[in-house]
């Protein structure tokens, strides 16, 4: 199984401003931003936007910013501007935790900063994950005893949970302040 990257999430942090990279850091640092979905240090955030320079979906151009050393400021190609719109329109996401909790909360966080609608990615999410719960189901009829067996188990409870969860995703956070009787009951997004 391929770990996840940032690359399209850095690309929806350019999408909505150009920016270089102890900026995109930050984001990545702050838990009211990514910090608590992604784990990101700075030679990791240097080397993937190398990456994308090579790939040609951001270019770097040189900034001079008064008393400070000249930075490159990122931007956005039209090459990158297509691939994050694919990404953030993938109607088959992975259904499995580790990308749900990486993937989509990113893909939700870069849609609500763009002012995209996110319902049809909370659809896409909950299909997905409800076919793999359908996978592991059928998995589990012919499961033996055992720790394979409570691993698959716990998984199936796992996105039960998310299940459950997606459908607060589908609220907006300007819809969640307009409720009525959500005083207290969870932190707003």
């Amino acid at each position: 199984m391929s770990v996840p990257t940032p690359d399209e999430t850095i690309l929806g942090l350019l999408a909505v401003e150009a920016r270089h990279g102890y900026d995109l850091l930050d984001c990545f640092h702050s838990n009211t931003q990514l910090g608590r979905v992604w784990n990101m240090s700075t030679s990791q955030l240097y080397a993937v936007l190398k990456r994308l320079q090579r790939q040609e979906d951001i270019v770097g151009r040189q900034v001079i910013v008064e008393n400070a050393p000249p930075r490159t400021q990122y931007h956005l190609t039209e090459a990158g501007r297509a691939r994050l719109m694919a990404w953030l329109d993938d109607p088959v996401p992975s259904g499995t935790i580790r990308r749900i909790r990486v993937e989509f909360l990113s893909r939700l966080y870069v849609l609500r900063m763009l002012n995209l609608p996110t319902q049809h990615a909370v659809r896409y999410q909950r299909a997905s994950c409800l076919r793999e719960r359908a996978r592991l189901a059928a998995e589990r009829q012919s499961a033996v005893p055992g720790v394979g067996l409570l691993a698959v188990e716990f998984v199936i409870e796992q996105l039960d949970a998310v299940l459950r969860w997606l459908d607060r995703c589908e609220i907006s956070p300007q819809e969640e302040d307009l409720e009525p009787d959500n005083e207290g009951a969870h932190e707003p997004y």
